[in-house]
């Protein structure tokens, strides 16, 4: 068997050594008694007995090291004009003048604080804060509209709250203490303290609605540094709500142990990144990529990790990534598909990138959304290095499915999410819980125990936990993702479960539809979701973005697409129906909302996603349907 077969098979054969040795890579305070228990719950509780402290893996145990004036963060933003780097020594001390901070405001371990912050310094500093104090810190992302703030502040109930003044994005403020001041109104849950950040762009009034507000810097002038306090493996490290949230937040608790095991593991393993490396996920704390690969994964292995407030595209221009790169001699990118989509529709032939030297980047690393083929291999011709789809969740914390780059690089198939990683048993079931047979589309599952640092419930509701997750197949973790695993073991994601179509009986996936729309020379990107159809139950509708300098028709690419789909997907999809636009509806992630443009073609009622990027794109989408009949009229 090759080096990733062996550690494959031996991490779902036998988990409790395999992950027992990865965690001689995390500094312990006091070993854990057991490496795996699946009698707690189904799920598996990784390393119980043991105690540690995420913020010591994550930095001071590299300053004991010696490697305290070795850069930790390189923080990058285009739109304030600044570059700042802060060692490993530099961000020890303020990790621990903050912990003592939140400290004198009364955070204990066990505690919660809420992070609405924009992407500075200052946030990593609070999160690694939290950590040091065994506190367990929600963050949600910063200018969220007030009333989903609210919800999250009476699910977690925190005693503090830190912000910061302002927001800043390429032509505007989002002024972030209205939005605070409005939240802590609708909730019922009341704070101790906002601790607020004032940023030279704009300072906030402190004081003016509530009482509870105090400055960032006056904070740490009232208190003193403290050290690392010793805290469960088992112990929540943080709370993240997964993004597309409605009604009743569903708040995934992460562990202290497992997750700094895994995070360890899978820098070196998937990333291969070693200590030093300049390590760039081109993401926000918001979501879990930031919590994992900005935040915690780089520091904890030794890394240089990267802070980049800006776009691909418009800070200054479809260069900026490519700017970033050379500046900073990043080895390793990850960001999300739609990033590079928008680099790709605003410079379809990567002039930009000759003005940089990106000789220093060995892998980009994409996720948060399946990558079309056609993005991927226009990627690969112009960077000449892989490009790695994988396919995580937040659920999980770190890659199922990828290219362990760091054990053995596997070959590249455009359209799939690579091999299992070791620790995830992936199969695809039937909805009658049956293993499909190779190739066959299904529900894609992991078998049971799931690895470290996957959740190991919701916030307060393991009821919801169970029934979400586990309840459909009693022995898997349910993904909500679908898609088939091929002859050579290749997962191929093809979309969510919802996003699997009727057409006349025949069940199509929507991933393979856009990926023949997506082919077309013409086109950026592109969202396929079935609309109701009275004959054939469903038929899938197309929305498109055409890339920039395009001079052919409209119309003339309209007919090349629909001949397209029906040339290789086939009559049997009776795809007719396409549009062009000029943006998709997306969350702040990345994630394009199929599932909201269904429901305006459908004529349904929905509720406008608190993770939705610009609320307007939906005005343009029903524009567009209208102009296609729908919704239809009885």
């Amino acid at each position: 068997m090759s080096k990733y077969q062996t550690l494959f098979e031996q991490s779902v054969n036998n988990p409790e050594q395999f992950w027992q040795l990865a965690a001689e890579n995390i500094d312990w305070y006091k070993p854990f008694d057991k490496t795996l228990e699946t009698e707690y719950q189904a799920s598996g509780r990784w390393f119980s007995g043991g105690q540690m402290n995420t913020c010591y893996n994550a930095v001071d145990r590299h300053v004991k090291a010696g490697r305290g004036a070795q850069a930790a963060i390189i923080y990058d933003s285009p739109v304030t004009q600044t570059v700042r780097k802060i060692s490993y020594a530099e961000l020890q001390r303020l990790t621990a003048e903050f912990a003592g901070a939140l400290l004198a405001q009364g955070v204990k371990k066990g505690d919660r604080v809420i992070i609405y912050m924009p992407m500075v310094p200052e946030a990593l500093v609070a999160m690694l804060s939290c950590a040091r104090l065994g506190a367990v810190h929600s963050v949600v992302f910063g200018g969220f509209a007030a009333n989903e703030l609210a919800t999250r502040i009476d699910d977690a109930k925190p005693k503090v709250i830190l912000s910061a003044s302002c927001g800043i994005e390429v032509n505007r403020q989002i002024h972030y203490k209205p939005l605070l001041d409005e939240a802590l109104d609708l909730a019922s849950h009341q704070v101790d303290k906002c601790i607020i950040l004032q940023r030279p762009q704009h300072f906030a009034k402190l004081n003016e609605l509530h009482q509870q507000d105090i400055d960032w810097n006056e904070a740490i002038s009232l208190a003193e540094p403290v050290d690392c306090t010793p805290v469960a493996a088992t112990d929540p490290l943080y709370i993240l709500y997964t993004s597309g949230t409605t009604g009743q937040p569903r708040g995934v608790v992460r562990d202290n142990g497992g997750h700094a095991v895994a995070m360890q593991w899978s820098m070196t393993n998937i990333y291969n990144n070693k200590p030093g490396d300049v390590y760039w996920a081109a993401s926000d704390i918001g979501w879990v990529v930031g919590h994992s690969y900005i935040c915690y994964a780089p520091l904890i292995a030794g890394c240089t990790t990267l802070i980049y407030e800006g776009k691909p595209v418009s800070t200054p221009d479809a260069g900026a990534f490519w700017r970033v790169v050379n500046d900073h001699q990043v080895k390793t990118l990850f960001t999300a598909p739609t990033a590079i989509r928008a680099i790709k529709k605003e410079d379809p032939e990567g002039s930009f990138l000759s003005q940089y030297d990106t000789s220093s980047l060995q892998n980009l690393f994409l996720a948060g959304e399946r990558s079309d083929p056609d993005t991927l291999a226009w990627a690969e011709k112009l960077l000449s290095i892989p490009v790695i789809d994988h396919w995580w969740q937040t659920e999980t914390a770190w890659a199922i499915a990828g290219n362990p780059m760091g054990i053995e690089p596997q070959q590249i198939k455009h359209g799939s999410a690579g091999l299992p990683m070791p620790g995830y048993n992936v199969q695809i079931l039937d909805d009658e819980g049956d293993i499909k047979a190779t190739g066959e589309m299904g529900n894609i599952v992991v078998k049971l125990p799931l690895p470290p640092s996957c959740f190991s419930t919701l916030w307060q509701n393991a009821e919801r936990f169970h029934e979400s997750y586990m309840a459909t197949f009693p022995g898997y973790y349910l993904s909500g993702d679908s898609g088939y695993i091929d002859n050579d073991g290749y997962v191929w994601v093809m979309g969510r479960i919802d996003d699997v179509i009727n057409v006349a009986g025949h069940r199509l996936s929507t991933g393979a539809i856009e990926e023949v729309l997506s082919s077309h020379p013409a086109v950026a990107e592109c969202a396929v979701f079935g609309v109701i159809d009275q004959l054939k139950g469903e038929l899938p509708l197309g929305l498109v973005i055409l890339k920039t300098g395009v001079t052919d028709s409209e119309d003339k690419i309209l007919t090349e697409i629909i001949q397209r789909a029906r040339d290789q997907i086939g009559p049997v999809a009776a795809f007719k129906q396409v549009a062009i636009v000029n943006r998709l509806p997306k969350t702040r992630s990345g994630k394009i909302l199929r599932g909201i443009m269904k429901k305006i073609a459908n004529g349904e009622t929905f509720k406008t996603p608190a993770t939705i990027d610009d609320p307007a794109i939906l005005d343009e989408v029903a524009t567009a349907l209208i102009d296609l009949g729908y919704p239809k009229t009885a």
